[in-house]
C-alpha cells in the first residue's frame, strides 16, 4: 500500500466493521487466508489420492481400501473449513437478477435479511456438528469401512467450519447493522 497505510487498516477500513470487531475481524480474515491454503493443499491431496487409487486398482490390479475415504474426509474439509473464506469474499453462487432489479437501499436490506437467515441456519448447523463430533469423540466411532478411521475427523472438521462461518456471518450481519457496506457487495 502507498503511504504508509498498512494492509490491515485498508482492509478494516473496507469492511468498517464497529470498532470493536475489527480485532476479531482481523484474526478471522487471516486464519481464513492461512485455511484456504490448507483447504487448497487438501484438494491437490485428495485429487492425488484418487488419481493413485484409479491407477493401482486399474494398472497394477492392486485392491484399494483407504484411498476413496481418505479424499472424502478432505474434501469434507476443504469445503467447510473454507467456508468462512468464501462467504468472507462473497464468492457464493448469487442469482443477480433480482438484485439488479432492486434500488441500493432494498438490497442492502435483503442482503441483510439473507445474512442473518444464513446465519441462523449455519449457527444450527454448527451446533449439530459439534454434538456429531461429541458423539463419535466420546464413543470412540469409526467408519464402517476396512481402513476405519475415526469418525469425529470429519466431524470435528465439519464443526469448526461451520463454526468459523458463523463467525464471519457474524462480523458481516453486525457491519450490514450498522450501516457499514461490506466488501464485493
Amino acid at each position: 500500500m502507498s503511504g504508509g497505510v498498512s494492509a490491515d487498516a485498508a482492509a478494516d477500513a473496507a469492511l468498517a466493521v464497529p470498532p470493536p470487531l475489527r480485532m476479531l475481524d482481523r484474526w478471522l480474515r487471516r486464519l481464513s487466508t492461512v485455511l484456504r491454503v490448507v483447504c487448497m493443499l487438501a484438494m491437490i491431496a485428495a485429487a492425488a489420492i484418487l488419481s493413485y487409487s484409479v491407477f493401482a486398482r486399474h494398472v497394477l490390479k492392486l485392491a484399494t481400501d483407504w484411498q476413496d475415504e481418505a479424499s472424502v474426509f478432505l474434501l469434507v474439509g476443504a469445503t467447510f473449513v473454507s467456508s468462512a473464506y468464501v462467504q468472507h469474499s462473497r464468492g457464493h453462487i448469487g442469482i443477480e437478477a433480482v438484485t439488479t432489479l432492486l434500488s441500493p437501499r432494498v438490497n442492502r436490506v435483503r442482503r441483510t435479511l439473507v445474512d442473518i437467515a444464513s446465519l441462523l441456519f449455519c449457527t444450527f448447523f454448527a451446533w449439530k456438528s459439534w454434538t456429531l463430533f461429541h458423539e463419535a469423540w466420546v464413543d470412540g466411532q469409526i467408519s464402517d469401512s476396512t481402513w476405519g478411521p475415526p469418525l469425529s475427523i470429519p466431524y470435528g472438521l465439519m464443526a469448526g467450519g461451520m463454526t468459523l462461518l458463523c463467525v464471519q456471518l457474524l462480523m458481516q450481519v453486525a457491519a450490514e447493522i450498522a450501516g457499514r457496506e461490506t466488501p464485493h457487495d
